[in-house]
């Protein structure tokens, strides 16, 4: 829908018109609303989703919450971390490279259903990689992934793992977090699922990008959801810290930084039907 504003300026009796301008209002989508998360990192953002994450879900509409929990230790994860964020209001979490840092997640991994590791993780490892949720609309799939290009070389080829999972898979709405470092390889996965499944996010690099769209065949899509954590700080991390590295300073444990936290992800709206994504918008709450 659009409005035109018209200034006009009467001299001699005449009216003139000086210029026009026209606003467009964007008509709200309907449809299945799910929100992502980005990577949950450290205490400010672990504090940040139990006091603010229902109030934004409420705020958006959003029907299921997908968070990314893999930096809730700001290197990893504990149960009591996972149990926060589920508590919080999301109904999943997802990990990535540093699953395995903390030894007290594995056999949880195995008792939670809500809290998924990357399906390209060899078969043995703890815990699952694709996980379906009974929703009101019917099943909802969730897939995590993990890229290899400078990430861990030991895993499966994440493009053929995603292959041999949709061929099982009967859920309509099908959700994708893909744990990766490269941009040209969440791109190309993007593409690669395109008209296969409802979304495909990226997360890891904690820096969000301003290329949330629906791909052509209809999959939704966002190279980074960004991350949920300190606000002022360095993917996370304390600045001074991170400059210290690039010095050439001894390496030590990281910290987290301190002070007001923000929240950053992605809203897609999906249709129940067909489980095509209508309508991807980047989100950030500071």
């Amino acid at each position: 829908m659009c409005y035109t504003i018209k200034l006009l300026f009467k001299r001699f009796g005449v009216f003139t018109q000086l210029w026009t301008y026209t606003i467009e209002r964007k008509e709200q989508v309907m449809g299945y609303k799910i929100l992502a998360v980005g990577d949950t990192v450290g205490s400010p953002g672990l504090e940040y989703l139990q006091r603010r994450l229902r109030a934004i879900k409420s705020e958006l509409g959003a029907d299921f919450v997908v968070v990314n929990g893999e930096n809730a230790n700001v290197v990893g994860c504990t149960p009591r971390q996972v149990d926060a964020i589920l508590n919080a209001g999301a109904d999943c979490v997802t990990l990535g490279n540093h699953t395995w840092t903390r030894w007290e997640l594995q056999p949880y991994l195995d008792d939670e259903m809500r809290v998924l590791r990357p399906a390209n993780f060899a078969p043995q490892c703890p815990g699952r990689g694709c996980v379906g949720f009974d929703t009101p609309v019917g099943e909802v799939a969730v897939i995590n992934l993990m890229g290899r290009f400078t990430l861990d070389p030991n895993t499966d080829n994440p493009f053929l793992v995603a292959d041999g999972i949709l061929e099982e898979l009967g859920a309509k709405i099908i959700l994708v977090d893909f744990h990766a470092e490269g941009t040209s390889e969440k791109l190309a996965m993007g593409y690669y699922l395109d008209g296969r499944v409802s979304a495909v996010w990226g997360t890891h690099t904690h820096v969000q990008t301003s290329d949330a769209r629906v791909l052509p065949k209809g999959t939704g899509f966002i190279t980074d959801l960004g991350m949920t954590g300190p606000f002022e700080s360095v993917l996370g991390i304390k600045p001074e810290q991170s400059i210290g590295r690039f010095l050439g300073d001894v390496p030590r444990r990281y910290e987290c930084a301190p002070g007001k936290a923000k929240l950053e992800g992605a809203l897609f709206t999906v249709d129940e039907a067909t489980g095509r994504c209508l309508e991807v918008r980047a989100v950030r709450y500071v």
